[in-house]
């Protein structure tokens, strides 16, 4: 079994007023409902757990009943950390379940093909993890933005999700991350963390992933999604 977890339960502090940016309307649905409808979509994933924000949760069974969003068998409150909110996503998941696909709900343009990219991958490797070659010249700099360097783009990646990964390897990775007490920004880092961990394969993936950040993103990705107002 393939579960997914799409993880919205940021606090979305760049979106200004207060706003979760999962539950903004993008053209005719809910941002998360783009995400949520890509993975129903997807015939490689089973189920799939929602983990919002515990003051959205009525709003977002609301929307998979709108949407007739089947696969969703858990909705589940978040934490203070995305890593609190994957590891309970992973807590809900069936014991059954083999691989697992994390997911930011704020990525409205994932696709069921990318999806099954991932975990091809994952069922390959160990691991499968949507990301973009950097075609900027990247910099790095001091406090006080003085550059002092220039990365070679050519080893650059921009990580995305989805990101799948064997069950146990996850498991294991956030249960690490929790006697520890270590803080990571995406499942990748905490699963290299391992000492075993595999070699973590990147997903190359070349059409439009963005992520709903601020408010001027929503355009952005209507565009891409060719919502026309």
């Amino acid at each position: 079994m393939t579960t997914a977890i799409i993880v919205a339960a940021g606090k979305s502090e760049r979106m200004g007023e207060n706003l979760d940016k999962a539950f903004i309307a993008l053209g005719p649905r809910p941002v998360v409902a783009w995400s949520l409808l890509a993975f129903q979509q997807c015939p490689d994933i089973d189920r799939i757990v929602l983990v919002v924000r515990k003051d959205q949760l009525i709003a977002a069974k609301g929307i998979v009943n709108m949407f007739g969003l089947s696969k969703v068998s858990q909705i589940i409150p978040g934490g203070s950390r995305r890593q609190d909110s994957v590891t309970r996503g992973i807590e809900a998941a069936d014991p059954d379940t083999r691989f697992f696909v994390v997911h930011d709900g704020a990525r409205p343009c994932v696709t069921s093909e990318l999806i099954s990219a991932a975990i091809a991958s994952a069922r390959k490797t160990g691991a499968g993890i949507a990301a973009t070659r950097v075609t900027d010249t990247l910099k790095t700099a001091d406090r006080g933005a003085n550059i002092n360097g220039t990365l070679d783009r050519a080893n650059v990646w921009a990580v995305q999700t989805p990101q799948a990964f064997k069950a146990d390897l996850l498991k294991r990775a956030y249960a690490a991350l929790a006697k520890d007490k270590t803080d990571v920004t995406d499942d990748a880092a905490a699963v290299a963390l391992l000492p075993d961990a595999p070699p973590l394969r990147l997903v190359e993936w070349n059409k439009p992933n963005i992520k709903i950040t601020i408010v001027e993103d929503l355009s952005i990705a209507a565009a891409l999604l060719r919502i026309h107002g």
